[in-house]
């Protein structure tokens, strides 16, 4: 069905997600008021597929503020994790400072955002998904098709939630008697919810994008999600097997996709990308990270750390990292997304998956099913397109491949939906890395606090250990 999305930028946003946005910054995971403005019954709003699809369009809409939409547009998820490993620092006294200080304390109001606006957005996918099952007024294809989509992006939030604070409430309904007083699950159950959700949309969604452009998930989609979910639940067979089967799709490409075209609406790499439709600015990356003003001092500066990580010629430093001369000393912060302003061309959409990740978790896969070869060939892919040599680790040293994947990791992930910092931490090398490079550093840092208004309005939520 392509009723949405038909032009590159527009989107209807769901008459739910007007109702619902403003009722959630500091509310219980899923509490309403009884007789929300503007609110229509679930009847009405999914009565058809057209009402239907303005709620789905809703779940996808990017409106650079949180609480609207897609849970990530406000950038923040970057902003946290970026300084909390080793890829920026922040030259601003605020809250953001403590992520890259280890002295987060739980009523930081940027936590409130990367807890709260995902469960926001939940309640309005469980409500998706409520509202179309057993509904004989949709086609059983069509309830199959949205059914799939809406587990993919539960899917997407849970993970990151597990992966910034670990054991967390799972919410699969939109019953507040059910959810306003419930206690973290387990890593484990979380992760299993995570699974079962994406072995579900595997099986209903099909290799055709629903929509012209990407912005709404496919098969691969789903297999993107559970390819990165197996390599960290250190699954390695399964993680091969998915990214596999996205990289010999054919839909893809990266050898032909140059490094600045990479994050441009269209690029051949994306797997799944949202078009950016802020206000004011496009993604929030690009409005945060670029300096206001020629001569600024960036607000986040790229650190000596990931700068050091780049090797001489590396065409990723001049495409994805920007440069200013401030007294004079050359600055440089995070440029993968180059559009400030809206209506900054070309366009740009804000890539969730791509392919050039899907070649590093083949890699990684491959080296730890000791197929070293296969592994440094999809690393020297990547290494081609950057315009460096193959890579020089030994092909029969399973240590020295493993590097070198994670050597490419930093560099080609770097500020992207905290892959470094999670790499740090799944690996059991965030320690070591950043207790030498930073100050501050506690082994309780790996996950973040539960936000203290959250505990206040639950009272079986307990804190995560070295907050208070």
């Amino acid at each position: 069905m392509k009723i949405l999305f038909s032009n590159k930028y527009k989107m209807v946003a769901g008459l739910c997600l007007v109702a619902f946005s403003t009722f959630f910054s500091c509310k219980k995971l899923t509490e309403v008021p009884d007789n929300p403005p503007s609110s229509i019954t679930q009847a009405q709003e999914f009565s058809d597929s057209t009402t239907t699809m303005t709620a789905v369009a809703g779940i996808y809409s990017y409106n650079s503020t949180a609480g609207n939409g897609f849970a990530y547009s406000d950038g923040r998820f970057t902003m946290s994790t970026a300084p909390s490993s080793d890829e920026v620092s922040y030259t601003s006294n605020s809250d953001q400072q403590q992520f890259y200080s280890y002295t987060l304390v739980p009523s930081n109001s940027t936590l409130t955002s990367l807890w709260g606006s995902p469960y926001q957005s939940m309640y309005q996918v469980n409500n998706i998904l409520t509202g179309i099952t057993n509904n004989s007024k949709l086609s059983a294809s069509f309830v199959k098709q949205i059914t799939g989509e809406m587990k993919v992006v539960r899917a997407l939030y849970y993970f990151n939630l597990v992966n910034l604070f670990g054991g967390v409430p799972l919410v699969t309904s939109t019953d507040y008697n059910a959810t306003a007083h419930i206690p973290k699950a387990s890593l484990t159950a979380v992760y299993q919810q995570i699974i079962t959700d994406l072995n579900d949309a595997v099986k209903k969604l099909p290799v055709s994008y629903p929509s012209d452009g990407r912005a709404r998930p496919n098969l691969y989609t789903a297999q993107a999600l559970l390819a990165k979910v197996h390599l960290y639940q250190g699954q390695w067979q399964a993680a091969y097997n998915e990214a596999d089967s996205i990289i010999k799709s054919g839909i893809y490409d990266v050898t032909n996709t140059p490094l600045k075209g990479v994050f441009l609406h269209g690029s051949m790499e994306a797997i799944w990308q949202i078009p950016a439709l802020g206000t004011n600015q496009a993604t929030a990356e690009a409005g945060n990270f670029i300096p206001s003003y020629t001569g600024a001092t960036p607000v986040f500066l790229v650190t000596p750390f990931l700068l050091n990580a780049f090797e001489t010629g590396d065409q990723r430093v001049q495409n994805w990292l920007g440069k200013t001369v401030v007294n004079q000393q050359n600055l440089y912060y995070p440029y993968k997304y180059k559009n400030k302003r809206p209506t900054d061309t070309p366009l740009e959409d804000y890539m969730i998956f791509r392919l050039g990740e899907m070649y590093l978790i083949r890699a990684e896969a491959a080296a730890e099913l000791n197929n070293l070869s296969g592994a440094l060939a999809d690393v020297n892919i990547i290494r081609s397109r950057a315009g460096l040599p193959s890579s020089t680790a030994e092909a029969t040293s399973q240590t020295a491949v493993l590097a070198a994947i994670m050597h490419e990791r930093q560099t080609e992930l770097c500020f992207e939906w905290g892959n470094r910092w999670f790499d740090l931490k799944r690996t059991g090398t965030a320690g070591t890395v950043l207790s030498a490079e930073k100050t501050g550093w506690k082994s309780t840092a790996e996950l973040y606090p539960i936000p203290q208004a959250q505990i206040q309005l639950d009272n079986m939520l307990t804190q995560n250990p070295g907050y208070h």
